[in-house]
């Protein structure tokens, strides 16, 4: 058994130091390797050798084996690298040439919205400012003069990390990112000019235009002086730039704890003429509620009412999304589907 496994041995390494391609290496494989290799066949016959034989003729059985397969892949590696450089080395060959490139990609129609959005405010004179997406109890409702047993606070509108609206010193999923804007008035003071865009969370039922997550921005003017007026001009610039023309708005009263008063800015439905699912059957579809920063949420973020006044608006970014590029589900947007996402391919 001995002898004919060296022999086994020797002509596997003498058959591969005469291999030159890649075709006869996968035949020595098989001819030594293979499954009706002269290996495997030799291998077939240890059941025959006595006990004390057969251990050490399965070892070195195995040592033949590693090392024809180590030689075969040192070789097939050889030859590779040699097709390859020959490759290179022949005539027309251009090393600085661009290799094969893969599918383009293109923006979210989320993150291209905020990006216009964003530039938008930048040039009106807005700087943008981000928080965190778990807030506390006094930043997302005490501040904005949102009261204890308002419905907003509870479970069925407001995810509760820690506590509830019962409790008192509760962290929440953010469910605006007015909390931002209560963090920058805190941290700098009036005058003040911002927006705050960014992911919040409710406890919604999803359906065409609702989500349990989403994203918002938010606009915070605080000076001397700042009314109505000055809102509605803000309002109208951001969604003209935004939109590339003026839209067909309406302005109707609403209410909102942190405002007075407070307005609702309806955009007309681009899906119908007469009402469908997505305006609620209006012809109309919510877009920018806003109205004069309450004085009970100056003074919360220490600042004074008597001497201040300013306007907030918020704008929900998948509904932006949904005018702008004919949308007609909001659950399209966080879908992961190749074929929606591809038609904002670059």
């Amino acid at each position: 058994m001995r002898e004919r496994l060296e022999q086994l041995r020797a002509e596997g390494l003498e058959a591969l130091s005469r291999a030159d391609s890649e075709d006869e290496l996968r035949e020595i494989e098989v001819r030594f390797l293979g499954r009706n290799g002269a290996l495997t066949h030799l291998l077939k016959d240890l059941g025959g050798l006595s006990p004390e034989e057969r251990p050490e003729m399965g070892k070195l059985a195995n040592e033949v084996k590693a090392e024809i397969a180590a030689s075969l892949e040192s070789l097939r590696l050889n030859l590779k690298e040699q097709a390859y450089s020959l490759e290179i080395s022949g005539s027309g060959f251009d090393g600085s040439l661009p290799g094969p490139s893969g599918p383009r990609g293109g923006v979210h129609p989320l993150t291209q919205v905020l990006w216009d959005l964003e530039d938008l405010a930048s040039r009106m004179g807005f700087a943008v400012v981000d928080g965190p997406e778990v807030e506390t109890e006094e930043n997302n409702f005490d501040a904005l003069n949102i009261s204890v047993d308002h419905p907003a606070r509870e479970s069925h509108d407001t995810i509760w990390v820690k506590g509830d609206s019962q409790s008192g010193g509760g962290l929440c999923l953010r469910t605006h990112t007015s909390c931002v804007q209560v963090r920058a008035l805190k941290e700098h003071g009036a005058p003040l000019r911002v927006v705050a865009p960014g992911r919040v969370f409710r406890q919604e039922t999803q359906d065409a235009t609702h989500d349990h997550t989403f994203h918002q921005m938010e606009g915070l003017v605080v000076d001397r002086g700042v009314g109505v007026p000055h809102m509605l001009h803000a309002m109208e610039a951001l969604l003209a730039g935004l939109f590339g023309r003026p839209l067909e708005t309406r302005l109707r009263p609403g209410y909102f704890p942190f405002v007075e008063p407070g307005f609702e800015l309806d955009a007309r439905c681009p899906f119908c003429d007469e009402g469908c699912r997505i305006c609620s059957r209006t012809g109309w579809i919510e877009l920018m509620p806003g109205g004069l920063v309450h004085p009970k949420v100056l003074d919360a973020c220490g600042v004074d009412s008597n001497v201040f006044s300013g306007y907030a608006f918020g704008l929900g970014l998948s509904r932006v999304a949904m005018l702008r590029y004919g949308i007609d589900d909001i659950r399209w947007m966080f879908s992961g589907d190749l074929r929606f996402l591809e038609q904002f391919r670059l």
